[in-house]
């Protein structure tokens, strides 16, 4: 199961240098509008400190973190949805990512223009928003006609149909269904089917230079702006430089600058996070491992990511949880303390759970 997010944004907003740094990539970060044509995809891993001290536990011949797919989606301008800048191809991007990004400038630099000539958030947020608005209300005045025959035809279900009117009235409102679906009681499978882009999660990143990064006023106004939704201020400029040094050089330049962790290491940790998803791991001499499920997820479907056959011919799991692992210091010692549970097709999985399944072929 891959993660993916598609990176949107303004011209010119720092999307590119962002990407180049989540990726090491050397995807075109030009200073005019559309530097990027085609949608860029970069795979990273999902920062994991627990298989670092697995993979040395178990003398394990190689490490293989869980992932997070990222889309560099060319700069959407105002009129998009009609077809201004690059218009509807890459809004067709956005549709096959699983939560969107929204990179906004909240930086000042007079050698890097602004496509609307000035740096305003609030107003860059809210073009883009009314660009997957206005697609999204364009993809649904098509649906329904077709959803009003197919009903009659009984072909589909009246309450798809309703789905889709009751959407389009939001929509048609300016609300991120988002924001609303569970709260109006949309049907999520009904939603679903119409790949809308206002359905997805959306994380809100802000690119700052190093008066942003230290403005704690300025950082509260602008996550106010965007709650209930995550806020994440970073400066793609210093992460870019910060992705070249070594480990321990990264460090101490994160500590120079008062941050814990990185702002990219942040985002891919908040985009898990934003759509429900948590790890599981697996260790041994071949590999250490980490699986991306779902939050609430059984052992048989955490087994079925393995392989198909492992859901199926599932009996039990036998689990530790990481930090019991770590305090003993060995399986051996975890089994011969009594800490290895056998839990069988009820239980539900745990964020860091260490598993060995038990199934038949």
């Amino acid at each position: 199961m891959a993660l993916t997010i598609g990176i949107v944004g303004l011209p010119n907003v720092g999307k590119s240098t962002l990407f180049n740094a989540l990726t090491r990539a050397t995807v075109l970060a030009a200073n005019y509008p559309f530097a990027t044509i085609e949608p860029n995809v970069g795979i990273v891993p999902l920062p994991d400190p627990r298989l670092d001290r697995l993979t040395e536990m178990f003398s394990s011949a190689k490490t293989v973190p869980a992932t997070v797919s990222f889309v560099d989606i060319a700069g959407i301008v105002r009129g998009a949805s009609e077809g201004e800048g690059l218009g509807n191809q890459f809004l067709a991007n956005i549709r096959e990512a699983d939560a969107i990004c929204m990179v906004t400038r909240a930086f000042d630099d007079p050698d890097v223009v602004h496509v609307d000539g000035k740096i305003e958030p609030a107003s860059d947020i809210e073009t883009i928003a009314t660009e997957l608005v206005l697609a999204d209300i364009q993809t649904l005045e098509k649906a329904v006609p077709r959803l009003e025959k197919e009903v009659r035809g009984k072909k589909v279900d009246a309450s798809v149909l309703d789905t889709a009117r009751k959407a389009l009235e939001i929509l048609e409102q300016g609300t991120l269904l988002s924001a609303v679906a569970e709260k109006e009681g949309l049907d999520a499978d009904a939603l679903k089917s119409f790949q809308l882009m206002t359905t997805k999660p959306f994380i809100y990143v802000f690119n700052m230079d190093d008066a942003g990064m230290n403005d704690e006023a300025k950082q509260a106004e602008l996550r106010a702006l965007v709650a209930p939704a995550e806020a994440i201020f970073l400066d793609a400029q210093f992460e870019s430089e910060l992705v070249e040094l070594e480990p321990e050089e990264a460090a101490e330049m994160l500590h120079e600058n008062g941050q814990e962790e990185s702002g990219l290491d942040k985002l891919a940790r908040v985009g898990f996070d934003t759509l429900g998803l948590q790890t599981y791991l697996t260790a041994g001499e071949k590999e250490s491992r980490a699986w991306t499920i779902h939050k609430g997820w059984t052992a048989p479907q955490a087994a079925g990511v393995i392989h198909t056959d492992f859901e199926r011919g599932f009996i039990k799991a036998e689990i530790i949880s990481y930090d019991e692992l770590m305090e003993l210091g060995s399986i051996a010692k975890a089994r011969a303390h009594g800490k290895m549970r056998m839990e069988g097709k009820d239980y539900v999985m745990q964020d860091g759970d260490v598993v060995e399944f038990r199934f038949n072929v």
